[in-house]
Order: structure tokens, then sequence, then C-alpha cells
């Protein structure tokens, strides 16, 4: 283990980089090196713990006998798991926990070195701006803030596309990008979620300049030529339900 051989961060920036050179080597543990890890991790052995480190590589040990630890501690005993679960099931499990130890690590020295409320901050929109491991081992990556921003201001993104057809008053078509404040009261989710649609219907991935409606019920997005709904009936919907749900709930 490392006994905190590293220069210890004392500001915001230095906190982030740390952060960033311990997710860096968890990322590789639980992707590129995973047969190593697996490997390391036997059953057979005492309570191990996966460590990343700050200059971007991992380790996998036992955890230091110091009460209370220099830093706080990863979850102890990730190997008992390893044969009782899919492969895939038990990375994802410690990916969890990994993302979990990280921000205790970093809101360790915040806490420390005395942050702030406003350099508390700071530091959780830097570390949110990144991807978590869960989602990078799962290949379940949102695309970032900046990288919507940059895509909006081309003109060439999914969600700007949809945004020129019409400005319906539900949430069935897609309207301009939301405000800082709709960015954070959640409505920025549900953004990412639309930036992979492919049509319910015919399966056809989003196109330049079409009009696109999603279903209320089942959340589906659809080109509007597929379900026959244009731009101006769309103002007048309140709830839409695809012909899918409709048919369902008609055998109710």
């Amino acid at each position: 283990m490392e006994g905190i051989p590293h220069p210890i961060p004392r500001t915001v920036e230095e906190v982030f980089n740390d952060f960033k050179g311990r997710r860096a080597g968890l990322i590789k543990a639980l992707t590129t090196d995973v047969d190593k890890f697996y490997q390391q991790c036997d059953p057979e052995k005492e309570n191990l713990c996966l460590y990343g480190l700050p200059n971007e590589t991992w380790e996998v040990n036992l955890p230091v006998e110091e009460v209370p630890p220099e830093l706080p501690e990863p979850a102890l005993g990730i190997n008992f798991a390893r044969d009782g679960m899919q492969e895939k099931d038990w990375l994802s499990l410690v990916a969890v926990h990994s993302d979990s130890w990280l921000l205790a690590v970093a809101f360790y020295f915040g806490a420390r070195f005395g942050f702030g409320k406003n350099e508390r901050k700071r530091l959780f929109l830097m570390i949110n701006d990144l991807p978590s491991i869960f989602e990078v081992v799962t290949g379940n990556v949102k695309q970032s803030k900046d990288q919507s921003a940059n895509h909006n201001s081309s003109g060439k993104s999914k969600s700007s596309a949809k945004s020129r057809q019409s400005e319906p008053q539900s949430k069935m078509v897609k309207m301009s990008p939301p405000s800082k404040d709709e960015d954070e009261s959640g409505e920025e989710e549900e953004e990412d979620d639309e930036q992979g649609a492919t049509c319910g219907a015919c399966g056809d991935s989003y196109g330049t300049d079409e009009f696109w409606i999603c279903c209320d019920i089942c959340e589906r997005w659809f080109h509007g030529k597929c379900v026959k709904i244009t731009p101006a009936k769309a103002e007048h919907i309140k709830q839409y339900k695809c012909p899918s749900c409709s048919s369902k709930r008609a055998r109710v």
C-alpha cells in the first residue's frame, strides 16, 4: 500500500489532479488490466482492497493496520465475491465502490485543509464533469455538458436539430437547450437520454432537420412522419401516446 509517498494536495486544483490520477489507475485495473486484476483478487486470500494511486497506477493489497488510516480505505474484501457472480457484475460492483472511495478521498483532503463552501462546490463540479468509473466500465458514458454545448454551437447535434422544428409546450418534441437552472433541476439527464435515440417505428437513427416526437408513456422517440404527427399537430397534443401504447391501452 502506498502510505502517501506523493505530495499531499492542498488546493482544489491539486486535489482534482490527485482524483484524476487515482481514477485513471482504477479504470486501468477494471478495463485494460482486467485480467491481471482478476487474477490478483484470489478469494482464497485475506481481505483485499483495490487502490488507485495518484500516478495513474493501481494495486491490490491488504488494508493498512493503522487506526484511523491516513486516508479513507476502499471497500474491503472485494476478492471474496469474485467467483460468486458473473465477471461483468463483479467488475461493476467494484467500480461503484471505487467511485465512492474516490469521492471520500477527495473530500477528506478538502476537510483536512479547510475548503470552504465555494471550494467544495468547485471541486465537486470539476469531478462531476468526468464520467464515473462505473459509467466507463459498463460503457454507459453520458455526454458531458461541454460536449453538448460544443455540439449545440456547431448546429450538428441531434438535440439542436430537433429544436429547430417547432417549440411545443410539452416534452414530446425536443425543445431548445435548457437554461442553467433547468440543467441543475435534472432536465439535462433527459437530454442525455435523447442523444442516442433511434426511431421506435422504423429503427433508424436521428437525421438532420427531421421532426421527432416522444411518447409520454414508453418514452421512446419516433419520426413524426412514421407516426403521422406534424409539428403543427404536436402543439395541440398534451400527452402523446405512440401507436403501440395506444393499442395496449385499448386492449386493457
